[in-house]
């Protein structure tokens, strides 16, 4: 607690060495962090001096090694714990205090709340509020009415809400979060794009590793296992898919969160119980599981722009998800894969059933996608974007110092 207390930055391998405008990110998890690291770079690049804060980990400490940007570890949690609140709060208090920056971005429900909090009080000059999903959409009652109090109050603190989807921000104008004048999306959306160089198609040592037959039909899914993510859809409707395709294999690469939406245990039992289900936990790497699949799918029920269905598509692998918010905006549906309802196991299970079914549309499909991305989402233009935001940003001068707008 020393270090998080005295808000001592630790310094990257490569440091920043910038006198530019002194930025300050932030999120709440460290496996968040992945993520960010090419943004972060890029916003180095171009002359900002930037530290990282969020929840300590092995990937805070990675990405700021990678990005080349300083970083502060603040234990925060996801859900509400007044204690841990207060004690995050004043950390990033007193590191705003220390560092001055003259622009904060913070993303995140948790990080995003303490962090555009503390910088309105500290009356940062230059404040953003990257919202990459909404957690209220699959809320009910006191518990939603709370979020969506917690989600006005962090975009009321910042100037600017930069939102990762159209449909997102159709859905925070729907949820009366923020005015549609401070909700912005740069371009066609995406905070950070896709590196096509690296997801591109090509071979992958996985289906032998795992000892899947390389004629089986392998549907795989990326990201965290929770309801949230419409795993135990997908797990129903693996189960019908089964019965049309009999060599079909579900790779899921990912963790079980322990968060409000984590899967049950009847739920996790029976993904661990099911042999033609293959579970491998997170991976750093993802670029060869996504080789090895003929079909990725995420069934989630809300997004912000899924980072996991952009590099499928740049790896030219079909998607198969949802038309919940953000994710229906990540997927062409007949030209780069399929669109089906948010909930719905048997359209889910109809959907991934015809592609398997038909190796040339799979292929089609895969090439569209891999040039829609390149097109649109080539991490090199989306952090383009971004950077010209913040340069515009920060040519503004200290104008903007009202704490909360």
């Amino acid at each position: 607690m020393g270090e998080q207390a005295n808000g001592e930055a630790r310094n990257s391998a490569a440091g920043t060495g910038n006198s530019g405008p002194r930025m300050l990110v932030g999120v709440t998890h460290h496996h968040t962090c992945i993520v960010h690291s090419a943004r972060l770079r890029a916003l180095r690049q171009a002359g900002f001096s930037v530290t990282l804060v969020c929840g300590p980990g092995e990937e805070l400490d990675r990405t700021a090694k990678l990005a080349g940007v300083d970083c502060v570890p603040v234990p925060m949690q996801r859900e509400i714990s007044l204690g841990a609140d207060l004690r995050a709060f004043w950390s990033i208090w007193r590191l705003i205090g220390r560092l001055r920056p003259q622009i904060v971005e913070f993303a995140t429900p948790k990080a995003g709340l303490l962090g555009m909090t503390a910088s309105a009080l500290r009356r940062v000059p230059h404040r953003v509020y990257l919202l990459r999903g909404l957690k209220l959409e699959t809320a009910r009652g006191f518990k939603r009415r709370l979020l969506a109090a917690a989600e006005w109050l962090t975009c009321a603190c910042a100037q600017v809400v930069l939102v990762n989807s159209p449909s997102l921000r159709e859905a925070a104008i729907a949820a009366g979060i923020a005015p549609a004048a401070r909700l912005q999306v740069l371009d066609s959306g995406s905070s950070i794009g896709v590196d096509v160089e690296r997801f591109s198609p090509g071979d992958s040592d996985v289906r032998i590793r795992r000892g899947i037959s390389q004629t089986a039909k392998v549907i795989g899914y990326v990201g965290r296992l929770t309801r949230d993510k419409g795993l135990p859809e997908l797990v129903r409707a693996f189960d019908r898919i089964l019965q049309s395709v009999p060599d079909a294999v579900l790779l899921l690469v990912g963790w079980f969160d322990a968060s409000e939406d984590a899967l049950d245990l009847s739920e996790v039992s029976r993904i661990g119980n099911n042999p033609r289900i293959h579970w491998v936990g997170f991976q750093q790497d993802t670029v060869p599981w996504y080789r090895a699949m003929d079909v990725m799918v995420l069934p989630t029920l809300r997004e912000g722009f899924p980072n996991v269905v952009l590099e499928a598509l740049a790896t030219g692998v079909p998607v198969v998800t949802t038309t919940a918010t953000g994710s229906r905006d990540s997927v062409l549906p007949g030209i780069t894969g399929e669109l089906v309802p948010p909930g719905d196991s048997d359209a889910l299970a109809v959907a991934v059933t015809a592609l398997l079914a038909d190796a040339e549309l799979r292929r089609k499909m895969g090439a569209a996608a891999r040039a829609w991305v390149h097109e649109h989402y080539r991490a090199e233009l989306v952090q383009a974007r971004v950077v010209e935001f913040y340069k515009e940003l920060s040519s503004r001068g200290d104008s903007c110092r009202n704490p909360v707008t």
